[in-house]
């Protein structure tokens, strides 16, 4: 098998990333959908999005985009790390783990105080992110259970950003909150 390479996406790769979202996540899900929406918002912290590839074969993908921290005092520009798809047959072979520190790597180089995700803390934990509820960090939806919501603290994060994450428009309009 070729080595792994990660790189910014592009145009190219548009059909092959919503062929690994829908082979992860299942056809029945709106996660294509989502990365289409992800990919124009107009935000202050502009979306990221990455694709691991075996050769020229895309077989992961990841994005960071825009969301906030709905602080006591005002609301914060924060990066959110989703969605992550692997396709199933690169699964258990890394690819999301260097997905995710190539995405901490980018995340670090920008203004966000935090990169928060929701996902199974039992792998993200290991991988460098923890418990956003320790830190004061709430869940936008029940649907999310509380040890789900994590978070990693970059540059400009202070222990005075607690608060609320707030998603933006396209994760509650294709009923995209909570785990998959």
């Amino acid at each position: 098998m070729t080595a792994l390479h990660i790189r910014p996406e592009t145009p190219a790769d548009i059909s092959a990333i919503a062929q690994v979202h829908r082979a992860a996540f299942g056809p029945e899900e709106r996660i294509p959908e989502l990365v289409d929406a992800l990919r124009t918002l107009d935000a202050p912290l502009p979306t990221q999005s990455f694709v691991a590839c075996h050769g020229d074969q895309v077989v992961g993908h990841v994005m960071l985009s825009h969301g906030w921290l709905d602080a006591p005092k005002r609301m914060i520009d924060i990066l959110v790390f989703a969605p992550l798809g692997v396709a199933p047959e690169a699964q258990g072979q890394g690819v999301g783990t260097a997905l995710i520190a190539h995405s901490i790597t980018a995340a670090r180089k920008t203004p966000a105080p935090i990169l928060i995700l929701e996902g199974n803390p039992a792998y993200y934990g290991p991988r460098g992110f923890e418990g956003a509820e320790a830190l004061g960090i709430r869940r936008p939806s029940l649907r999310i259970p509380e040890p789900a919501l994590q978070v990693v603290r970059l540059g400009g994060y202070t222990p005075e950003m607690t608060g609320s994450l707030v998603y933006r428009e396209p994760w509650w309009a294709l009923d995209c909150v909570g785990l998959r």
